[in-house]
């Protein structure tokens, strides 16, 4: 299969790790990686943040990067921004395209999905080869959970993972807080939101803490690293991608 990787700009800018793990597990099991170096941001944070006219054009560059017929699926490292290609997409060209832009839109969307709906829906594989032998909570995403409905895959490839302890923190369908730039707006509700996710996901006992989503993960992160304890994260791609041929660097730290 041909697969177009749409690295998001999180990921780009912060997580350039994620975005290659993916693209290394995708080839590990046989498939052709494109990445058009033109791609710059789905529109996401302007559509929820009220500016639908701004998020145009990159609406516009995502269909045309990825309508190409020869790219079979475009899969992102990212929950949420595959929830924005696959649903608000389709509104802002709705609201502000033309027919033309609408259709691509359709069409690119009907194609694109989030890593673990690929590896499972679409290539109908849990067991990827992984190993990472540690103990690990799983921090399912609210993109993941209320609006693509995909958590359940990514347990299912962590489940699959050779020696992992895979890990359930109490509560875990609650919000981390962030929320993009609620966490700006309202500041003080998304760090109690924070401090509440992180003291229920440090009672694991975990090592590491991984999601779909570098957005949770950046924002989980930043508060462990405050607290100067607990886990540290990983997205779930990085997970994914370690082997026994290949560990991931914590692994060999860990082996030290």
């Amino acid at each position: 299969m041909r697969v177009g990787l749409f690295a998001t700009c999180l990921a780009d800018t912060f997580f350039p790790e994620a975005a290659r793990a993916t693209a290394l597990l995708l080839a590990r099991l046989g498939h052709e990686v494109v990445f058009p170096p033109e791609q710059t941001c789905c529109g996401q944070m302007h559509v929820n943040t009220g500016y639908q006219r701004t998020a145009l054009p990159l609406v516009r560059e995502f269909a045309g990067l990825f309508r190409d017929p020869a790219v079979d699926a475009v899969v992102l490292p990212s929950a949420s921004c595959t929830g924005c290609v696959r649903h608000q997409h389709a509104q802002v060209a709705a609201r502000y395209g033309d027919p033309r832009l609408a259709a691509a839109v359709e069409e690119v969307a009907a194609k694109t999905y989030e890593l673990g709906e690929l590896l499972v829906d679409v290539l109908g594989t849990t067991d990827v080869g992984a190993w990472f032998p540690h103990r690990v909570a799983y921090h399912p995403t609210c993109h993941s959970l209320r609006m693509l409905r995909s958590a359940d895959r990514s347990l299912a490839l962590l489940r699959s993972v050779e020696g992992i302890e895979l890990l359930r923190p109490p509560r875990e369908d609650s919000c981390c807080g962030f929320g993009g730039t609620f966490a700006l707006k309202n500041a003080a509700t998304s760090t109690a939101m924070l401090q509440d996710t992180l003291h229920r996901i440090a009672s694991t006992g975990a090592e590491v803490c991984t999601a779909a989503d570098s957005s949770c993960l950046m924002h989980l992160g930043g508060g462990f690293s405050r607290l100067r304890s607990g886990p540290r994260t990983l997205h779930l791609a990085q997970i994914l991608a370690a082997t026994r041929d290949a560990p991931h660097p914590l692994t060999e730290e860990a082996a030290r």
